[in-house]
């Protein structure tokens, strides 16, 4: 794990998260990368002063993040985009080389009833870039128990998983492993990848209408300090996702999410 994107939005907040992405950072010898999650319409990127002016003010914003946080021996760089943000961060996937975003649930959205914002939501739904979402007021600490469910476990590439295993050669992590048999599921989906499985220090298997209220049933019992699901057509948030935005009402946790994608090789 090298580079390291780190998305702000709100300034009032993005140094916590900041400081949370150069903590995990440190641990990996990575460098990180910050960005302002704000658009640049079409109209607008074809002046070339309206687009300069516009760089110029996002990099003092950033600066004055960073300027909140203690870097320690983390390498800080801005990364800068105009347009779209999810477009930005292909763009950026492509041109840096990104490993992991970490990055707030709501990353401009105010709104304390979402868990997850519009703009996180976006980034997540619409990109295939590994993801640890860090809520508000978390501090970095090295995770001890790690849950991670899942419908399927069937993996196309074992590479999906590289995130994960990082994690857990680093910290020594105990990772425990939830299958989720839902409505319509197939034999295939019971088969657990051998990757998987070499990594599990414990395998629990419940049924549940979807992946999301298995992990809310065994959430307390297996007392995690970070959660690991798979971003895919039928995964843990693939209910929710229906529009970007996720209320609290209908899923809230207070540790870290790591969002791995299916589709990512």
């Amino acid at each position: 794990m090298k580079n390291i994107l780190v998305p702000v939005g709100n300034p009032e907040h993005a140094h916590e998260t900041l400081q949370y992405a150069v903590d995990f950072a440190s641990a990996f010898g990575a460098g990180i990368y910050v960005m302002e999650v704000l658009n640049v319409g079409s109209r607008a990127g074809d002046l070339k002063n309206i687009k300069e002016k516009f760089i110029e003010s996002s990099q003092e914003r950033l600066r004055e993040v960073i300027a909140g946080v203690d870097p320690g021996k983390v390498e800080i760089k801005i990364a800068t985009y105009t347009g779209d943000i999810v477009d930005g961060l292909k763009e950026l996937e492509k041109e840096l080389g990104i490993d992991l975003i970490i990055m707030a649930p709501r990353s401009v959205e105010i709104d304390e009833e979402l868990y997850l914002g519009n703009t996180s939501g976006k980034i997540i739904k619409r990109t295939d870039i590994p993801t640890l979402i860090v809520p508000r007021g978390v501090r970095f600490e090295p995770y001890t128990s790690i849950l991670t469910a899942f419908r399927s476990g069937i993996l196309k590439r074992k590479r999906i998983l590289n995130p994960l295993m990082q994690i857990q050669r680093k910290f020594g992590s105990k990772v425990n492993l939830l299958m989720v048999k839902t409505p319509n599921y197939t034999d295939d989906d019971l088969k657990i990848d051998t990757a998987l499985m070499d990594m599990a220090s414990q395998v629990t298997m419940t049924e549940q209408a979807s992946t999301y209220l298995g992990v809310l049933e065994h959430f307390q019992s297996h007392k995690p300090d970070l959660l690991c699901v798979f971003r895919r057509k039928r995964g843990f948030f693939s209910t929710l996702w229906e529009k970007n935005t996720i209320r609290k009402s209908e899923f809230s946790v207070r540790i870290p999410v790591l969002v791995l994608s299916v589709k990512k090789y």
